[in-house]
């Protein structure tokens, strides 16, 4: 999640932070289970700056030679992230605006690793709410899974609108950013239209394959993304 997107959760929520915790923790879920799958090639969308526990670190513990991309449209994440690869063959980073999918997709050093024969685990995670109603955000995620071959999964988190709860944050976001738009579990469930949805489907993160006991009642914070995995047939 982007810094100044946590900043604010911080200032409207309390325990913001953790909102973002709990997005990085299904991304390791979610990575592992495609891995598990044979999903051998992942494009990590809007990846932001490396931390613990990264796509390719997580995919690569089950496949070794498990190919990841990384995509954002940050110069610092673009440098940090080749620095922090420069010995992984399996792993680079490009930099891109996730709106532009035919350049990404055609990048060489993107095709220098993934095959669009082969299935691909496509990862927008916290990303999509980035994007306005009137930058189509379904019509781009649509796009993305018609470039990817049967078999490929979509695994995609995003913020959830919780009326009252999360309309000031919602209002910040747009004015202090200008961006992050919060969209309910039907309308994020939508891009997922025509994809086999895994189950338990598209829930709030801590919900989705979790790895110990939950609470019987969760926290705004922990209701505050909500995503999940789908499969190309």
């Amino acid at each position: 999640m982007d810094r100044a997107i946590a900043e604010q959760l911080v200032a409207f929520v309390p325990d913001g932070r953790e909102a973002a915790i709990y997005n990085r923790a299904v991304l390791g879920r979610g990575v592992r289970y495609l891995a598990e799958r044979g999903i051998r090639q992942f494009i990590d969308l809007g990846s932001g700056l490396p931390t613990a526990r990264n796509t390719h670190q997580v995919a690569q513990e089950i496949l070794p030679e498990a190919r990841v991309v990384y995509v954002d449209n940050d110069p610092i994440v673009l440098a940090h992230g080749r620095a922090l690869l420069a010995e992984n063959q399996y792993t680079t980073v490009i930099t891109a605006d996730v709106r532009e999918p035919e350049e990404i997709l055609s990048h060489p050093d993107l095709r220098s690793l993934i095959g669009f024969d082969q299935p691909v685990g496509l990862l927008m995670l916290g990303i999509i709410h980035h994007l306005n109603d009137e930058e189509d955000p379904g019509g781009l995620v649509t796009r993305y899974r018609n470039a990817v071959a049967a078999g490929s999964y979509l695994f995609l988190t995003h913020f959830v609108d919780h009326g009252a709860q999360t309309d000031d944050l919602q209002k910040a976001l747009l004015a202090d950013l200008g961006t992050g738009r919060f969209r309910t579990l039907e309308e994020i469930t939508a891009y997922f239209d025509g994809l086999e949805l895994v189950e338990p489907g598209v829930v709030y993160n801590p919900l989705w394959r979790p790895d110990g006991p939950l609470p019987e009642t969760l926290r705004i914070t922990e209701k505050m993304i909500g995503g999940g995995i789908g499969r190309k047939s």
